[in-house]
């Protein structure tokens, strides 16, 4: 179905940013819908980091979905040009919507979209957009390019940028059976020690994912290495839980 709506018309606002009609009818449907009341709580949970409209999610999700369903084949810079439009908007919400977008067409990505993923993890960062973008979009791109992984990746992993890092241990978070589970071990071994709660959380994760699909791998690597206490306790919540309900039934 065509959109109704050009991607490609531009006008400018009093500010003196430019910005996309398709964009400035997202931004119409949210405030149409804000609540500041409801704000307040959003942000005090994001640690008053990021400013809120104050939709909640099902209200967001609803306007979101139909916004994204007008519009198909859009070209690499088009896709680009609304999202970074959209991160560069002060409220939270659009980011989200951003994210939206990006996985409507991340089966259709370039190889060159992954420099947009990268900018996004280190923009406006916090574990709600990096984790989705991190195991969903991430991960999907690297399936696709497998041959981009380790310049990525390794270099993600030995940089000083926590959320970098972060995406590094994350982005195989739904492989299952396909986990490269060298590089994934190597990689915790690289920043296991870290101070970092969102690190140490991170590794936790993983390996808790990596045990639904290969537990004595996970065993296995947690006997020959010590983690922090909250990795080890993370990466064995679904081992303990499926040994509980095995004595429970026996």
């Amino acid at each position: 179905m065509k959109s109704s709506l050009n991607w490609k018309s531009i006008h400018k606002e009093s500010s003196g940013r430019m910005q996309s009609a398709c964009v400035d009818e997202l931004i119409k449907c949210f405030k149409e819908q804000a609540d500041a009341k409801a704000a307040m709580p959003m942000m005090k949970y994001m640690r008053d980091q990021f400013e809120f409209l104050g939709l909640p999610n099902p209200v967001r999700t609803g306007l979101t979905k139909p916004w994204v369903k007008k519009f198909d084949g859009l070209t690499e810079a088009q896709l680009i040009q609304v999202v970074e439009e959209l991160w560069s908007l002060p409220e939270r919400e659009y980011q989200y919507a951003a994210l939206s977008l990006l996985e409507k067409y991340k089966k259709n990505s370039s190889a060159g979209h992954i420099d947009l993923l990268e900018k996004m993890i280190i923009s406006k960062s916090w574990w709600d957009t990096v984790d989705t973008i991190a195991s969903h979009l991430v991960g999907a791109f690297f399936l696709r390019y497998p041959e981009l992984i380790s310049p990525y990746t390794e270099r993600w992993i030995q940089s000083d940028n926590m959320w970098l890092q972060r995406s590094a241990l994350l982005y195989q978070l739904t492989y299952k059976k396909q986990t490269d589970q060298e590089r994934l071990f190597s990689y915790i071994l690289l920043c296991k020690d870290s101070d970092e709660f969102f690190i140490r959380k991170a590794i936790g994760w993983t390996l808790r994912e990596l045990s639904k699909s290969d537990e004595q791998a996970v065993i296995k690597f947690l006997q020959q290495h010590k983690l922090s206490p909250l990795s080890h306790r993370e990466a064995l919540k679904v081992i303990k839980r499926t040994e509980h309900m095995s004595r429970s039934n026996p």
